[in-house]
Formats: C-alpha cells, structure tokens, sequence
C-alpha cells in the first residue's frame, strides 16, 4: 500500500508540474510562429547531435539546446537534455540548475530524474541533498537491474566519503601557470623532470599536427607540448614538439623519466590503447618504439611511469584477473631484465592498491617509494580521487591515502604529479577565470590560507577507452616532503666549455651496487639524478678520451629534500691532468682500503689498462689537522696502498707513483676555513682536502 501511495504522490505531483509546462508544439505560440520556428530547428539539431553515436557531441547540442531553451525555457525535456549535456562538458557543475528546472515543470519527466539531481547535488557538495536523491531513485529501480542499484549505493557511499573528508582540509595555493604554457584551448597531463623545470603536456590546439578535428568530440586532435624555465623564472611559451613524436591523429604525453631523456606517449591503435617508449639524443626525440607484449596487451593501456632508477615501469592496464573479456583498470609493475634488454615479470599489485573499480594515472615520486594514483574505489568522494601510498621495507605497500579535498572532489581527478621537494604538485582543472578550456595548475601544498576555489574539469581523453568525465575544486591537501636529494648540472669539456655526452654511473658504496646508469644531454650537457635518503652514494662521470669524474654523496634518511646543482667539467687524458679520487676510503687514522673503495678502484684500474701508455702518481692528502710528521706519513702509506692495489690487479709497477702531501696542497685554506661562521661549513673544508688523487705524469 506504501508503495502504491508513493507512486500516486509522483504522478500526482507530475500532474501539477507539468500544467506549468509549455511544450515545443506550434499551438502555444501562435504568435510568435517565426521565433518559433527557428528554435524548434535548434531543438531537433540538438536532439540529432545527442543522438549520434558511440559518443553523442555535446557541446555541439549543448549550443543548439540553449539557444531553444531562450525561446522556452518551460520544457522540462529541454531543460533535461541541456542537464545531461552539461555533465558532459568542463562546466557539469551547471548541470543541476536544469535538472531543478525539469523536476519543477514535471517531477515524473523519467524514471532517472532523482539519479540526476543525486549528481548535481552531488558535485556541488551538497552531500545530504545527494543522498536524499538517490535514496528516491533506488525506490524506482527495477530490483533485477542489479548494476544500477550497485551504482546508486556507491554514489551514497561516494557521499558519506565526501562529508568526512571536508571537514579536514589542509591549505594549498592554486596557481595557473600562465599563458606561455596554457591556451584558450584543452590543457592537460602535465609530465615533468624531477626537478619540475622542464615539462609536457597534451593539448587540442589548432596548430596540431595535421590539424584535424576528432568526429567524436568536436576538437583538435591532441598533440604533445613542451615549456621549461631553465633560462628564467617563468615557463618559456609552450612549443609543439612536432614529428615523430605527434602524428596526425590523437598524441598523449604519459610519462618523463627524471633526467627526461624518455618519455611515454600514448597512441590509439585502433582502438587497442597502446603505450609507446620515444628516447631524446642529441636534442632530437626519437620515433615512438611499442613496448613490449609484456606491457601492450591485446587490452588498453592508459598510463604509466618510471621508476627513477629506471629499473621498474608502473603502469595501467584493462588484463582481466581472469577470463578473457577486459576487466578493470587496474596498476601493474614490470621489471627491467638486463640479459635480455627489455621488460618483463610483470606483476599486478596487490588488492589494497587495486580495488574491484578502475584505477589510473600512476605517477611514481622521485624517492622511488612513493606512488601517486587515480582510483574510482577506496573512499573515493566522487568519480577518480587521488590517493598515495609507499612502499614498505618489506616489499608491501601502504594502504592508500585519500589525499582529501580539494585536490580530491565529487568528480575525475587525475594526473597528478608531485615534484621531488614534495611541496609543489601539478594538475589539470577547469576554472571560469581560467586562461581557457582545461588549464595547468600549480599546486603548492601546505601554504597560507586562501580563498576557496571552485572549478571543474572535464578530461574528454584520447587514452580513455570511453571518455573520462570531470572534476571540481575547492581547497586541500597534505604531502610531506621525502628524504631525497637531486644532483643536477652539466657535463663540459673543462677547456672548451662545450657540453658532453658522458655516462653518468650511481653506486651504493655500502653494497657495491650498480644503482642506477645515466647519460648527460649531448646537446646541453644537462644531467640529473635522483638519490633516495638513507644511503651512500658514489657517482662516477665518464666520457671517450677523458678522464672519468668522481663524487661522493651521503643523504641522510631524515635529512628532507635538497636540491645540489654540480656542473661537471671532465678533463682530457694530458700530462699534468689531475683527478680527485673521491670514492676512495679509509678507517680514520688508518690506511687500509675500505671495501667501499672497490667500484672506485676498478674505475682506476679499467682506465690504465684502457690507455697502456700513460704513467701516473697517486698522491695521498690530509687536513691540517694533526702533526706534520703523522700526516705526511699517513698520507704517503695510503697511497702506497692504493698503488700496491693496482699493481695486484695488473698494472705494471714502473706506471706508478706514491707520494704523501699531507697538508702541503690544500684545496681550501686554512685562511679560508677560518673565515667560515658555521662549523658545518668548516668540517666539510677538512674533508675536501682529506682526499685520494691520480695525476698524469706521462703518455
């Protein structure tokens, strides 16, 4: 009897409303038979564009649908389809004024009206009203529609997710980057280097290779676009990367790996979503090379990113759990095999990252540890939120972090990237002061208080297998920065000044292992590494016909980010040229090698075998520190031991000198040192002249 009585009150209410309605028949508008006419043709060109499939142009109905809607703006079917219309543009958030306005002019318009409005209220934030909407529309489902009344209740789950998440809001600044990197056109999926100077992203912009329009959506094509501030403060005005890159149908920027000497685009393969690898050399990108079957399934793949070691690829994928039909998005890891020169193991992680909804827009933080990820499931608020989680000692990983609102809102939020310092992030978002379409954002986490923003975004991608929808901002987020240092600079010939091209090799001095292998740009010179917290770094430099460079790098595991720019200037295998062995070690007041002298011993040894010929003195050197006599004698025995080192190895004993300075060739003063306020300044004065060095004495 309830049910039949809740029924009577919808068509009853129906009834009253739809007296106030005014319907698109010539009858109600005898006097106006020419305006008439005109917006009946605008209703049936949005009725035909709404209709075209597999994707219905919106924004084209959208235009058509409001300027019938200005001559009758008392048809509920009308105010109803310019609703759905604006759920499928950047600004979904007008979608409730018309779906209000369709329930007041007839309440039994369609079953679905209550679901829409639950999405209205929804994206406002207006949680209880949601709710309330969508508790109305589970009353009106078929109870075998068993998808429908699975996707309400997660719209209500959705909901109560969202009110707790904005009572906590944590403060961010949002910036738009401005208009040397944002157009009156789409903006979106910004990748960058680790040290967020250089930057690409996928835009629709007129000057798109090819310059063609996507029958589905109405736009541009997308290409790949590039900025970078090495030369400035500000972004340098945004430039299409051209061929082979960008092609004359859809190109996406996926990935950067930290030094950007690889990038990851997305390329639709007739409709297989495949994610393709392209290497810079010289400046030039190279023509984008398919992954592997081991990535490139028969199914879509959508994202993906390095990690910054280079050894693992994280990315997403449609491979179903089981049977043959594609499941979910779900986030997998494949490995590096380096017998075989390319990618496999590919493992899915685990099912506290990977839930039974879609996740996507994996980005990997600099530390190595950290990932950054879209998931439409956890305690998402709305659509894909952005969660984060780290990665244990022990191999598992975190249970994933809400990154709470604003960041996360009632709609899409995806790609989002966080630079190394872990306080500035980058999005994509729709704003109504915004330069135009979808603009690039710069997120700085945890700043002084602003005015909330509000915004939408619609993603509309090529790399989504049906069209990813939206997002709205407000104010929020907690990202804490991680124990990390990037060494960046530039590879020159010590003489000329021109850049090299040099193998850059990063060594954990306590294991002995191969960490990770680099090159510098051959056109620029540039390098950059990322090293994790909590170890002891040797790096050496190397480059054809010169001698290799050392360094030695301790990052402390609580010592929070930093950021070292070193331009390296290699020198050509000359008499007279000299190197500072700086991954040579001993006991304090002692001369044994230590075994973390190894790789940097080898180095030594592969060079004098490299160049047969040349001759060379080892010379040992101590602070000022201590008596003469105990320092020469110290410093003359350990580099007696590192001669005696590679005579064991090979090298012919008449090719090598020892000889102990003590403190006779300082590299920095005492003078100097005594200059320095902070003692830390002045310890690390010391060790730059407790050193190892070689010197070519003849070729």
């Amino acid at each position: 009897m309830k049910k039949i009585l809740a029924i009577l009150t919808i068509f009853t209410i129906g009834y009253i409303s739809y007296s106030q309605e005014v319907t698109f028949d010539k009858k109600n508008f005898k006097d106006d038979k020419g305006a008439f006419k005109e917006a009946e043709a605008h209703l049936k060109e949005g009725d035909r564009l709404m209709g075209i499939m597999p994707f219905p142009h919106y924004n084209a109905a959208l235009k058509e649908y409001l300027l019938a809607q200005q001559f009758n703006p008392k048809f509920s079917i009308l105010n109803y389809n310019i609703g759905i219309c604006y759920l499928n543009t950047p600004q979904k958030f007008k979608a409730l004024e018309y779906f209000q306005n369709a329930f007041k002019l007839n309440a039994g318009i369609f079953p679905d009206i209550h679901y829409y409005l639950g999405r209205g209220y929804h994206l406002k934030m207006e949680w209880d009203k949601a709710i309330e909407h969508y508790e109305a529309y589970k009353k009106v489902i078929n109870p075998k529609d068993v998808a429908k009344g699975q996707d309400v209740q997660k719209k209500i789950f959705e909901c109560n997710s969202g009110k707790k998440l904005v009572t906590t809001p944590v403060r961010v600044w949002i910036d738009n980057m401005g208009s040397n990197v944002n157009s009156a056109y789409p903006d979106y999926g910004m990748i960058m280097t680790a040290d967020a100077m250089e930057i690409y992203y996928t835009s629709r912009r007129p000057n798109t290779t090819g310059g063609g329009i996507d029958e589905f959506t109405d736009g541009y094509y997308e290409d790949v676009y590039t900025s970078n501030r090495y030369n400035s403060k500000d972004w340098a005005p945004a430039k299409n990367v051209g061929t082979p890159i960008n092609t004359k149908g859809h190109d996406a920027a996926v990935a950067l790996n930290p030094d950007g000497s690889k990038m990851i685009v997305y390329i639709d393969d007739k409709g297989d979503g495949n994610l393709y690898e392209s290497v810079r050399q010289e400046g030039v990108w190279s023509k984008p090379q398919k992954f592997n079957k081991e990535i490139c399934s028969k199914y879509h793949e959508a994202s993906a990113w390095y990690t910054p070691d280079g050894k693992q690829l994280y990315f997403i994928s449609e491979r179903p759990r089981s049977g043959s039909e594609p499941g979910d998005r779900d986030i997998f890891v494949a490995t590096w095999d380096e017998a075989k020169k390319d990618w496999g193991n590919v493992q899915r992680l685990p099912d506290n990252i990977n839930t039974p909804y879609n996740e996507d827009g994996i980005y990997v933080h600099p530390d190595g540890k950290t990932i950054y990820f879209s998931s439409k499931g956890h305690n998402s608020m709305g659509g894909y939120d952005v969660f984060k989680s780290v990665k244990q000692d022990d191999g598992s990983w975190s249970n994933p972090e809400n990154l709470g609102y604003p960041i996360n809102t009632p709609d899409d939020d995806v790609f989002f990237v966080v630079a190394a310092n872990g306080r500035d992030a980058y999005m994509t978002s729709f704003r109504e002061d915004g330069i135009g379409d979808k603009d690039l954002y710069k997120v700085t986490l945890l700043g002084p208080k602003k005015e909330p923003i509000l915004s939408g975004e619609d993603m509309l991608l090529a790399n989504a297998s049906t069209p990813t929808r939206a997002i709205q901002i407000e104010p929020k987020v907690e990202v804490s920065t991680g124990n990390l240092m990037i060494l960046k600079g530039v590879v020159r010939d010590e003489t000329t000044r021109e850049p090299l091209k040099a193998n850059i090799i990063l060594v954990d001095n306590t294991t002995g292992q191969t960490v990770a292998e680099f090159t510098s740009d051959s056109k620029t010179g540039r390098y950059l590494v990322s090293l994790p917290g909590g170890r002891n770094y040797g790096i050496a430099v190397k480059a054809d016909g010169y001698l290799f460079h050392s360094e030695n790098f301790e990052v402390k595991k609580e010592e929070g980010y930093k950021e070292v720019e070193k331009d390296i200037d290699l020198k050509k295998i000359d008499v007279g040229k000299s190197i500072v062995l700086r991954n040579i070690f001993f006991d304090l007041d002692k001369y044994s090698l230590r075994p973390e002298s190894e790789n940097e011993l080898a180095r030594l040894t592969a060079l004098l075998k490299e160049n047969p010929t040349i001759k060379i003195e080892i010379s040992g050197h101590t602070d000022s520190r201590g008596s003469v006599a105990h320092n020469k004698t110290l410093s003359q025995n350990r580099a007696k031991a590192v001669v005696d080192y590679l005579i064991a190895r090979g090298i012919s004993a008449d090719r090598l000198t020892s000889a102990g300075y003590a403190s006779e060739r300082p590299i920095v003063t005492d003078a100097q040192i005594a200059q320095m306020k902070r003692k830390e300044d002045r310890e690390a004065a010391h060790q730059e002249n407790r050193r190892t060095e070689f010197k070519i004495i003849s070729k």
